[in-house]
Order: C-alpha cells, then structure tokens, then sequence
C-alpha cells in the first residue's frame, strides 16, 4: 500500500478521488491467465499455520506476486517479452518490503510453492501498471516518468477509513490464529505422546495375550490333572480347620465334625494303605493322623472328667449334666472306646462309683423327709374283731397317742391315687413341711415313683451313651452296680412302712401301686428294675396275707366268745335291746373292708391269693354271724337279723366290679334271699 503522502501528492486539487478507469465490484477480481505453457500459480492465501499478517498491514501495497509477471490493470491480456524474466532476479516480496520500508521477511511456503502470498481483501487491492516490466526494472526507473506512465488507483479517504476500522479486526483473527496455532502445537505434543503410549499399552496388550494364552493352557492342563488326582487327594487330606479344631477348638457341635472328619480320613487312609503301602503320601500323613487322635483322646478324656467332677457339687442336677454334657456330645466316648478302650473303661467306672454316691446321697436325703410325714398308724387294734375304744388303755397312750380319727375299714378317696395319679412325686420340701395326716401308701408312691423315674432315665443313659462299647448284659450290670445300695434303700422304707401296720387296704394299695410301677416299666423298656420290683412285691404280699389272718384270728376270737344258745334272761324278757334285729357294726366294718378289697382287685388276676383270702374273710364272717343270731331265741327275727346283715353287705357291695367283686356279691345275694322269706 502506498503512504497517504504519495495519496496526497497525485490528489486532484480538489480533495475527490480520481476516477478509476476500472469498474468497481465488491467481488474478488479474477486474474488474468498468464503467458505462456505452465499453469496458473494458486491464488495467495492464508496458512493457518505459518501465515503471517505483516502483508495485510496498511503499509503493505499489493499481494505478493509470483515469479511470472501478473498481467497490468488494464493492459488487456498483454504477454511479456520472449525471454521472460531474467536470471537471478531478487524476490518481489523482498523489493515491496524495500519500497514499503517495512522489515524483511522470511520466504513464505505455501501450497502452491515460495513466494506465494495469501490474497487481500479485494477493498485493499491497487492495481499498478508495471508497464511489463519486471519489479525491479519497474524499481529502477525513473519515479516520475513511471508515474506518468502508470496510472496509479488511489483511494477515498473513506476507504482507509474502512481499512482501519478492518485493521484490529484482522489483527485479533491473527492472534487468534498464533494461539490456534499454540494450542494445535500441544495438541500435536499430546497426540504424539499418546500414540507412543498407545505403542507402549498395545506392546503390553500383546505380552498379556501371550501370558493369558499361557496361563489358559496352564490351568487346562492343571484341571485334566485334577480331575484325576482331586478325589484321591481330597480322600486322605486332611485340612487346617478340622487339625485347628481339634487341637484348640471348645467342645461343640464343630469339634464333632471335626472327629467324624478325622475318623472318616482314618479310615480311607488306612484302608489306602494296605492297597498300596508305597504311597509316600500315606506314610507322611500317618503321624499327623497319630497325633490329632492322641490329642483327640486327651481332650475328650478331660472333658468327661470334668463333667463327672460336676456331679459331686452340691444341689447339682445330674439329669441336667447328662442331657447336655453327655448325651449331646454322646459320640466323644465312643471316639474314646474306640481308641483308648481301657481309659474308657476306667472313665466308665469313675461314672458308675460317682452315680451310685449321688443317687444314695439325695435318695437318704428324700426318705428322712418322707419320715417326717404325719402317718395314719394302725396296728393289732384296727382289726374286725377289736374295739379300738375300749381295748386301748392308758398304759397304750404313752407309745400310740391319741386314738385316731380316721376309718381304717373304707377305701374311700384313696382309691384316687390309683384312678387320677400325680404325674410327679411328693418333693422333700413340701414333706418337710405338710402338716396334715396321710396313709403310708403316700410314702411309698413317693419314694418309689422318684425312683423308678431316676433308674428309667439312668437306664436310658447308659444303653444311649455307653452302647458302642458294651453290651446288654454289660449295661445291665454296670445298672445294677449304681442303683444296688438305693434300691435297698427303698426296700427299707417298705419293710419299714408295712411290718408293723394293720392297713389293709394301705398294704393292698401298695401292691397295686407296685403293679403299676412294673406295667410303667415295662412300656420304658427298663428291664434292669424287674428285680426291685418283685422284691418290694415279696414284702408287700406277705404282710398282706398276714393283716388278713389277724383278721380271721380276730373274728375267731370273737365269734368263740359269743353264747352257743340264748341266754336264760333273754328267754324271761321280751325286751328288744336283747333281740334286735338290726346289722351289726362289725358288718359295716366287714362290707366296708371287702368292698375296698374288691375294688383294688378289678383287674386282678387268677394267679393272685386275693380271692382265697376274701374267701377266709367270708367264712369267718359267716360264721360270727350265726353264732350272733344264736343268742336270739325267737326264729323269725333270727333269720330278719341275718337278713339284714347281708342287705347291708350287698348294699355296701353294690358297685365294685371285677370279676372277683362280682363273683363275692353274688354270693351274699344269695345268702340273703335264703333269710328273706
């Protein structure tokens, strides 16, 4: 671009533009194709990457031209001479740089080769006649003749104006190209490095495909081999956890696992072994197997010594032991008697001495409180043919007390203890402290009924926990052994209960209490208590037999003290005190006593003396009453006064039942319809 002074020097006087000779157009101004056979150079433009806009400054003339001349404004499609340009001619950029007194520049490249300018904005673009003459001869001429020679476009002040208004914005669009360019730079720095890194993960990537393939064989391999060798080797290892458990594990539901572990392992290992004794896996495993037993064993063994030092503690429950010490971890002594058959054996022992102290201490203990218990005692007085009212003197009274109260003839509600009994014992607390009078079968269900429950569950222990290494006739010693010193203990409280009584129907109950006890037996499965039952029932059946023969003894006397024929004042008098014909007492005391003998025996058997006895009771009976209607003189109220006996015998014995209660109810109601007449 010319100076304004070069503007103003070719001004027209009076400040206006000349005119162009050219028409002005906004659009770019297609170029002429030069002379000659190459083609065309590219039109300049920008490089985004290395432009520079020093050629847009308002300095700046025209584009930079290439190394053919451009055809002049207005030369009309001129060529240059034939010889072209001459030889080493300096670059036009550089002489328009001389000319515009601006600083070098550096050549720039662009696509279409050196030297090619990016184009101006058509506003700014002058279009001087070179005359065709190259830059430098155009240079070297005369500056006034060139002038004239070459018509030079000028321009309105009002297009500098516009020039310089499009100047800062050019200059921000070169900024933003620099720090484009910037930023493309690091992009390039990032983009170099990361396809260096992306060399780097694909070498990597590859060198873990070679290891995957490798590790991919590996594993097949090591799974073929598995496959083969993992049952055999799971068979005989043992692993960490059961050897931890064991050696260091609590006595639990884990440490049982860990023996069955241990004694399944065993068992393969040793059967392995003799299939083939030169497994070395075999021989290296047999010590541990060795030890873990050893100390298998030990820690079993002071487990089962510890629980049996419990029983001895005072007030303790040895049920509570047995429940959830022994029978829960029942499988501990069977590992023992399996191993260590001899300490078992001696723990075995220890148990049994240890039992038979804590069932005779508590069972001494039960028995002196049942003593305390007030008892109904009847003794040679309370029999049919005594009166317990007049044959007690006052010597008795020293040893026997007060007379009692009670009826010893009538069942009454003690036939309950046999119909709706207590599913428990009486407790050696409430014995202590009961204050009312009982019957001594309430003693003898209770000491018995606690006992046959304790030997039921003792005997159902020993056949649960120490089964495995004994059998039933071992069992049943080992039984015996425990309960031998508190079954006579109960066979003292029997004796001691019934030897000197007169209960008739308190020793009866007794037998059938005693029944009861062996039927119960029978349905536990408990056969090992058969012989303290058949004990107590050798004491029981005896006496009874013997309290019926007082009473026969008794009636006996009575009946031979009675008067064979009426006396001679019943025979003068008439009075009805000597010839009443009403029953007896002692035929209440009589029906009463068999009623409540044939109530206890509804269900008795053949086999039983009960029948015979009942029997011998009925004679004797009989015949005390015909010796009683003996003394009445007159015969019809004799046979009304035996008539009336045996009403009230067969009233009285309306409701038992049996075969036998039947059978004795028949047989008064045949004696009394012989009287009724």
């Amino acid at each position: 671009m010319w100076g304004l002074d070069r503007l103003s020097a070719n001004s027209t006087p009076s400040g206006m533009p000349p005119m162009r000779r050219d028409s002005y157009s906004p659009a770019p101004r297609r170029p002429y194709p030069a002379s000659g056979p190459g083609p065309l150079p590219p039109r300049p433009g920008l490089n985004p990457r290395s432009s520079s806009l020093n050629v847009l400054s308002p300095s700046a003339s025209t584009a930079s031209l290439p190394s053919t001349a451009r055809i002049p404004n207005g030369a009309g499609r001129r060529r240059p001479g034939p010889g072209g340009a001459p030889p080493n001619v300096v670059d036009p950029l550089q002489v328009l740089e001389g000319i515009l007194g601006g600083p070098p520049r550096k050549p720039i490249v662009h696509k279409g080769g050196i030297g090619a300018l990016p184009t101006k904005p058509d506003e700014l673009v002058e279009m001087i006649d070179f005359g065709g003459l190259s830059l430098h001869e155009f240079a070297a001429a005369d500056a006034p003749q060139m002038r004239q020679s070459s018509p030079v476009h000028t321009y309105s002040a009002q297009s500098v104006e516009e020039y310089d208004n499009e100047k800062d914005k050019f200059e921000d669009l070169h900024r933003s190209i620099l720090a484009c360019d910037e930023v493309l730079k690091s992009v390039e720095t990032y983009l170099t490095n990361f396809q260096s890194d992306l060399g780097a993960v694909s070498a990597e990537i590859e060198s873990l495909q070679n290891r995957s393939i490798a590790l991919n064989t590996k594993l097949q391999n090591r799974q073929v081999v598995e496959k083969l060798l993992g049952p055999a080797v799971e068979d005989i290892s043992i692993s960490p956890a059961v050897v931890r458990k064991i050696a260091e594990g609590p006595i639990d539901e884990g440490f049982l696992n860990a023996l069955a572990d241990l004694e399944k392992r065993s068992k393969t290992i040793h059967t392995r072994a003799k299939e083939q004794p030169d497994v070395k896996a075999l021989a290296d495993i047999k010590p541990l197997i060795f030890d873990l037993n050893n100390k298998a064993v030990e820690r079993i063994r002071d487990y089962i010594v510890a629980q049996i030092k419990a029983i001895r503690s005072p007030s303790i429950n040895a049920q509570i032991i047995q429940q959830q010490a022994f029978l829960k971890y029942k499988d501990l002594f069977a590992f023992l008697a399996k191993h260590q058959p001899e300490l078992a054996q001696q723990i075995s022992q220890a148990y049994v001495y240890t039992m038979r102290w804590y069932y005779l201490n508590h069972f001494t203990r039960y028995r002196t409180a049942l003593e305390k218990l007030k008892l109904n005692v009847l003794d040679k007085y309370d029999v049919l043919g005594e009166d317990p009212t007049t044959k007690r003197g006052p010597l008795l009274s020293q040893t026997r007390g007060p007379p009692s109260t009670h009826d010893a003839f009538s069942l009454g509600r003690r036939l309950e203890l046999l119909r709706n009994p207590s599913p428990s014992a009486l407790t050696a607390y409430l014995a202590e402290e009961e204050k009312s009078a009982h019957y001594l079968e309430v003693p003898f269900r209770s000491f018995n009924l606690a006992l046959i429950d304790n030997a039921s569950f003792e005997y159902t222990f020993l056949s649960t926990y120490f089964a495995p290494s004994q059998n039933y006739h071992t069992i049943s010693r080992t039984f015996s052994s425990i309960f031998e010193p508190t079954f006579s203990l109960g066979q003292t409280l029997t004796k001691q209960l019934v030897e000197t009584t007169t209960d008739t129907l308190g020793t009866l109950l007794c037998v059938r209490l005693n029944q009861h006890f062996a039927f119960e037996l029978q349905r536990r499965k408990v056969p090992a208590v058969e012989n303290y039952v058949n004990a107590t029932n050798m004491l029981l059946w005896p006496r009874f037999q013997q309290i019926l023969d007082l009473h026969c003894t008794s009636l006996q006397k009575l009946t031979s003290s009675l008067p064979t024929r009426p006396s001679t004042a019943a025979l003068l008098t008439s009075s009805s005190a000597s010839t009443s014909t009403a029953p007896t007492t002692l035929t209440q005391k009589f029906a009463n006593l068999v009623h409540g003998i044939l109530a206890l025996s509804s269900e008795a058997g053949d086999d039983e003396p009960v029948s015979v006895s009942v029997g011998r009771l009925r004679s004797e009976f009989e015949a005390y009453l015909t010796r009683l209607s003996k003394g009445i003189s007159e015969q019809r109220k004799r046979e009304r006064f035996l008539c009336n006996n045996y009403s009230l015998v067969c009233t009285i014995l309306a409701d038992v039942e049996g075969r036998l209660g039947e059978e004795v109810r028949a047989y008064f109601e045949r004696a009394r319809d012989g009287f009724d007449k």
